[in-house]
């Protein structure tokens, strides 16, 4: 897309599920290299992977990329039925901005968790219960669209012939990635996440997909790679000394 040289619609996918998980049959959904690939194709500058937080940002998602040219946009979501944790406005804003803040939980020390996906968010909300129980503070931010979140410097967007420099700023980072540390978590590639690494500068960790295995659910594939809320506990309790 980055060579066409007029304004052309986007081209746009769906991919069901970001868990990357092997059912009875053989894989049931994309391999990690797929996910992996887009990751690396951020830095192209016209490639926008999205990942909606629930019914709501789905719809709003592709509605923003039915509105874009000369762009590659691949759409990651799940199809099991999630609670639904955003308004289309949030989500519009997190299209503009990266991310968006779900959830903060007061305390004398904050931990910051940057979630990719929408069933990864499940584990997360029960250790920020987990957290609130300790005295310990917690933001939950929904990354939708990570190509945002990187700086102009990263990414070859001026030599796109339909240029998007549009970068979330310093301050916006600060404010929804700013604590006392920050876990990333995704199920698919940890590749999604650099955005947010290379620029926190907090005591910081990543949670992400390892390996597949045949499960009988999604909750049995997570727990297996480590993605859980007794994990994201013990893990932010180190990170905060």
């Amino acid at each position: 897309m980055a060579e066409l040289r007029r304004p052309t619609p986007s081209t746009i996918t769906l991919f069901t599920a970001g868990a990357l998980e092997q059912g009875r049959n053989g894989w049931t959904h994309q391999r990690p290299e797929v996910e992996n690939y887009f990751a690396g194709m951020m830095r192209n500058g016209n490639v926008f992977p999205l990942f909606p937080t629930d019914a709501n940002s789905i719809q709003v998602c592709y509605e923003w990329a039915l509105g874009t040219r000369n762009k590659g946009i691949t759409i990651t979501a799940s199809k099991s039925p999630l609670p639904v944790r955003t308004s289309f406005d949030q989500t519009r804003q997190a299209l503009a901005e990266g991310a968006v803040e779900l959830a903060s939980t007061p305390g004398e020390q904050l931990v910051v968790f940057a979630v990719i996906g929408d069933m990864t968010l499940l584990p997360v909300f029960e250790a920020s219960e987990q957290l609130a129980s300790l005295g310990i503070g917690s933001r939950i931010v929904s990354v939708v669209n990570p190509r945002r979140l990187y700086r102009p410097t990263d990414v070859a967007w001026d030599m796109c012939s339909e240029a998007d420099d549009s970068f979330l700023d310093n301050a916006g980072f600060q404010r929804l990635f700013g604590g006392d540390a920050l876990l990333a978590v995704t199920g698919g590639s940890s590749a999604m996440l650099e955005p947010i690494m290379l620029r926190s500068t907090l005591h910081r960790d990543v949670f992400a997909w390892k390996r597949g295995e045949t499960t009988a659910s999604a909750g049995q594939i997570m727990t297996l790679n480590g993605l859980t809320a007794e994990n994201f506990v013990a893990r932010a309790k180190e990170l905060l000394g």
